[in-house]
């Protein structure tokens, strides 16, 4: 009886091999003593020895339909997988995530090191310890989680704050983890708008420390109009990533006591400068940027969406600055989460100039959020149970991707769309495993056909994958079928999305530029702006009309291009001296 006692010892040890986790012990959820002797064993071993075997546990409680147990153990085998890795491997992955993102800037570091130690290395015990055994933080930090976060500044600063507090840490745990995703670069050099200079507004963040006990001490001194401790990370990014000195927050507090129920005045807090728009003057003037001096000088919409989103943040409102296309001109306006948690996307927009949809930037990636992603927002059905399902089969199905087990990954994933429909994650694993199952380009499209159909409702996403369906038929010689699919996407967003239309008839004249002759391309172009062109103002110029021009022009074939001009003055109509119609005549006049 002693000797399998011994090897039962020595497995634990590891001193028979790579650590196993002991027999059993994937039927329950982990107890704190396992996390214990898990953290044990790779502070022997190293997370790469652990990893391995909380995976294997975590798919025998799956298979087992144990999904409880399955589901705790997939955080602990998550944490295991991403702290084994050394940053010598993760640096590189990181960097090429951030180009195809295209979301590197002149603020980031020229170079990132990448010693070939683990990440674990930047987390302390007491940290793993409570990380690995919270369901609820481990579930939300991976949905977070994005392939442009830079891991050893996120674990770094998730370990200082959790050392300086740990009480108000596990209390105010996402907002540390919102600190975390959105410090963990700098922020770009036109972030939060380019029209003020460095000097002005110098586009640093504050540091951790000061602003996790800034947000706290604002919370807990009743400054806030929403409880921070109620709200989740993805959420809390839009109020730390504040562009304003604490100073100026502070002063905020004070002065702008604007409910929020009518926090959209806040927006007209600062008085319209028309003086500035009739002397084409888009630079702020002043040489400082402070919230004082712009609620006392005026200035036009950026400068008032700028004021009323740091403003908001100051009280712990998450906020989004946004800055869209119209018909005949360009505009500046902003977002926030009511009182009902309900996100308002129209504050200080003019509805007569038919702003099709607004850019934001996520402060996470600092890339611009999708259409989608707002749609997410305000829908919020990511916080019901049934989209942390989802996540959970989702999860699984990556690991059997790993494990090259591609038909169980596929079992996996539609348990995840069928849980929730919307978790787009899930519709990209499965495509994944169906292409690693062998099927054909058939299968494919008809899972690209049912992705479409459950993004219905959000048109971006809905045109992505029927884009994809087209790219697929086209590839397999399909060609009048793609053709007319590219039309289905265009004709469905005209009126309601123009400026998806706008994308797509963008697309057709890309590929008709780089195939037909210039008399061609005009006469494709003519089709697509009588098609499409009516109604999208700003947005079919900036997108088509302009860049067509620009290339006839510069390859020689005026003609065209004045022609295509003249045809985008007789369909998008610009008003008499509207920002449009400047803007067609200062390109004409580099015609002539």
């Amino acid at each position: 009886m002693l000797v399998p006692r011994l090897i039962l010892f020595l497995l634990i040890a590891g001193r028979l091999g790579a650590w196993t986790l002991p027999a059993g012990w994937e039927t329950q959820t982990p107890s704190p003593e396992q996390v214990a002797t898990v953290l044990d064993a790779a502070g022997r071993e190293g997370w790469a020895a652990v990893a391995p075997a909380l995976r294997d546990g975590t798919m025998r409680a799956y298979g087992q339909g144990r999904a409880d147990a399955a589901q705790a153990w997939l955080g602990v085998a998550r944490w295991a997988k991403l702290l084994a890795e050394r940053e010598d491997v993760f640096v590189p992955r990181w960097a090429a995530a951030i180009n195809a993102a295209k979301v590197g800037h002149a603020n980031m570091a020229r170079r990132y090191l990448s010693p070939t130690t683990p990440l674990g290395a930047h987390l302390s015990r007491p940290l793993a310890q409570w990380l690995l055994a919270d369901r609820k933080f481990t579930g939300k930090f991976f949905a977070l989680l994005s392939p442009c976060d830079y891991l050893p500044k996120v674990l770094d600063t998730l370990d200082q704050l959790y050392a300086a507090d740990p009480k108000r840490f596990q209390k105010y745990a996402q907002l540390a983890l919102a600190i975390a995703v959105v410090y963990d670069v700098p922020p770009p050099p036109d972030w939060p708008h380019a029209q003020v200079s460095e000097a002005a507004l110098p586009r640093r963040l504050p540091a951790p420390l000061e602003a996790f006990a800034f947000f706290i001490k604002s919370d807990e001194s009743g400054q806030t109009l929403h409880k921070l401790a109620q709200l989740d990370a993805g959420t809390l990014k839009f109020v730390v990533d504040v562009a304003a000195p604490f100073s100026e927050l502070l002063w905020s507090q004070e002065v702008i006591t604007i409910p929020l129920k009518d926090l959209v005045k806040s927006y007209t807090t600062v008085s319209y400068r028309t003086d500035r728009l009739q002397s084409n003057q888009d630079m702020w003037p002043g040489a400082t940027y402070d919230l004082p001096h712009i609620m006392g000088l005026g200035g036009i919409c950026v400068d008032q969406a700028y004021f009323a989103t740091e403003t908001g943040k100051a009280r712990g409102v998450p906020t989004l600055f946004f800055h869209g296309d119209g018909n005949d001109a360009r505009h500046a306006w902003f977002g926030y989460l009511d009182g009902r948690n309900k996100w308002q996307l129209d504050a200080g927009r003019i509805e007569e100039e038919n702003f099709v949809t607004g850019i934001a930037r996520d402060p996470q990636t600092w890339a611009n959020l999708t259409d989608h992603d707002l749609a997410f927002l305000t829908d919020g059905f990511r916080a019901n149970p049934t989209y942390e399902s989802s996540q959970f089969h989702a999860g699984i199905a990556a690991l059997y991707l790993e494990m090259k087990n591609a038909a169980a990954a596929l079992a996996a994933a539609r348990q995840a769309v069928k849980f929730e429909r919307r978790n787009e994650e899930a519709w990209e694993i499965l495509l994944a495993a169906l292409a690693a199952t062998g099927n054909d380009a058939k299968a494919r499209e008809a899972a690209l056909r049912e992705a479409a159909t459950a993004f219905d409702r959000y048109p971006d996403l809905n045109a992505q994958y029927r884009r994809q369906i087209a790219d697929s038929l086209r590839a397999r010689g399909e060609v009048s079928a793609a053709d007319e699919e590219e039309r289905q996407i265009a004709r469905r967003n005209q009126g309601s999305r123009s400026d998806l239309t706008t994308a797509q008839a963008a697309l057709i004249l890309k590929r008709a530029m780089a195939t037909k002759t210039p008399a061609e391309q005009l006469q494709t172009y003519n089709q697509l702006i009588r098609q499409y062109g009516r109604d999208a103002g700003t947005g079919f110029y900036d997108a088509v009309t302009r860049p067509f021009v620009t290339k006839l022009a510069g390859d020689g074939h005026k003609p065209e291009a004045r022609a295509a001009l003249d045809q985008a003055r007789l369909t998008l109509k610009p008003e008499i001296g509207s920002q449009l119609e400047l803007e067609m005549n200062r390109l004409a006049a580099t015609l002539n």
